[in-house]
């Protein structure tokens, strides 16, 4: 889950809304989608046309009707791009053309978790992202960013130097929300939720999964597996459950769809 942009205030509960156009915006933002305009003016002198991104704009802007989801359980918000490919699970090992580095991790799986494990006694080690990601994803949910927003967490990459130096090497088309291990504590789950983004996959590297942990997306439920990937766009509602007695631990990656 990621906390709407300050570009967009609407993005929860507007699915089938027509949004204000323009001249709702606040000043702020006005002027940051006409600098965003200007840009798009200059880069379409050397590269030609965007219209996916001009309608990208015109989307997030309340220009258009927010955009209906093209399968059961999608809910995309009003920062959306057209024509990206939309299911609630992936196999990317099976698709090196589209994820050329997801084979790579799961060979070099066993690495993060014994640097993963040799860490987990340490106290303080999880931090919950927010109260907001609290209402979300529940109490029992709790992560360690080594990435977001595009900048590395240098203190806690320094506590993982393996697991940050090999998905630095992989070249993963990381995106916003970036990577965290995420812990999730016994009897607890993850809300049904959408992350309204189309343009984001996320992948989950299991590292410790008790027997009975599950993953919904959109109407297809999945469990995860030690040193495997899962791989879902949480543009579609999801949710999770630890119904077991021990925590569950995985690799959390954000990365661009390899449609953009």
């Amino acid at each position: 889950a990621f906390e709407s942009s300050s570009i967009s205030t609407r993005v929860i509960n507007t699915r089938h809304a027509v949004l204000s156009p323009l001249y709702a915006l606040t000043e702020r933002q006005m002027q940051f989608w006409e600098d965003v305009e200007d840009g798009l003016d200059d880069v379409e002198k050397v590269y030609g046309k965007v219209p996916r991104i001009r309608k990208f704009g015109q989307y997030a802007r309340g220009e258009l009707p927010a955009p209906e989801g093209s399968a059961p359980g999608h809910q995309p918000c009003e920062e959306y791009v057209e024509g990206l490919t939309a299911k609630p699970f992936w196999d990317a090992t099976k698709q090196p053309d589209l994820f050329p580095w997801a084979q790579e991790l799961e060979k070099q799986s066993g690495k993060i978790q014994k640097e993963f494990q040799s860490k987990m006694e340490e106290a303080n080690l999880f931090a919950s992202d927010s109260a907001w990601q609290n209402q979300v994803m529940g109490s029992g949910w709790s992560a360690i960013r080594l990435q977001r927003l595009g900048v590395w967490n240098t203190d806690n990459c320094r506590e993982f130097p393996e697991t940050y130096q090999l998905i630095k090497s992989l070249n993963i088309p990381l995106a916003v929300r970036g990577v965290c291990f995420a812990r999730q504590a016994p009897g607890s789950g993850v809300q049904p939720h959408s992350d309204g983004r189309n343009f984001i996959l996320t992948s989950h590297l299991g590292l410790q999964v008790p027997e009975g942990c599950w993953m919904k997306s959109g109407e297809e439920e999945r469990t995860w597996e030690s040193g495997k990937l899962t791989t879902l766009d949480t543009s579609f509602e999801h949710s999770t459950g630890n119904p077991g007695d021990v925590e569950r631990h995985v690799l959390i990656i954000d990365y661009w769809h390899p449609d953009l």
